[in-house]
């Protein structure tokens, strides 16, 4: 297994069709990429630089995004995504994220992620159907349910 350090880089790459536009996802009336999608590109790219690296049973979550969307692409046309890892802090990971069509930078901007234990994510997950109704009744405060509930999800 070789070590998670900075400057560790992955990509991903897309071909926008008519399902990845702002129009067909609703966030836009123009047939071109939808930052959704852009945002999901950076994802994979993140991910594709540092989960194959991971001891069995582990993986990494996004839980933080700050994008830049700064060009559009239209249909058609391919799409490349790069994160390159700028920062470790115990399990916290921090991306530089960039986006590139044919032409131009399209996006920028970082991309956080945590390891997680697979195994142990996924009972959070089950517990929380199991409670959710339960668990939204016993506060007054939605500021705190969420905060309580993402350190549950993530043990963070």
């Amino acid at each position: 297994m070789e070590e998670i350090v900075l400057g560790l880089v992955g990509q991903s790459e897309m071909v926008v069709h008519e399902e990845n536009t702002a129009q067909h996802l609703g966030s836009g009336n123009v047939a071109v990429l939808a930052t959704p999608e852009m945002i999901r590109l950076m994802e994979r790219a993140a991910v594709a630089a540092v989960d194959h690296l991971l001891p069995d049973g582990y993986r990494t979550v996004g839980v933080a995004v700050n994008v830049r969307h700064l060009a559009a692409t239209p249909m058609g046309m391919k799409v490349r995504a790069q994160a390159e890892l700028i920062a470790v802090e115990g399990r916290k990971l921090t991306f530089r994220v960039e986006a590139f069509d044919e032409v131009e930078k399209i996006g920028e901007g970082e991309h956080r992620r945590v390891i997680i234990d697979a195994g142990k994510f996924e009972e959070r997950v089950e517990a929380k159907i199991g409670t959710s109704q339960s668990f939204l009744h016993k506060t007054q405060n939605p500021t705190r349910q969420l905060d309580g509930l993402l350190g549950h999800l993530f043990g963070i």
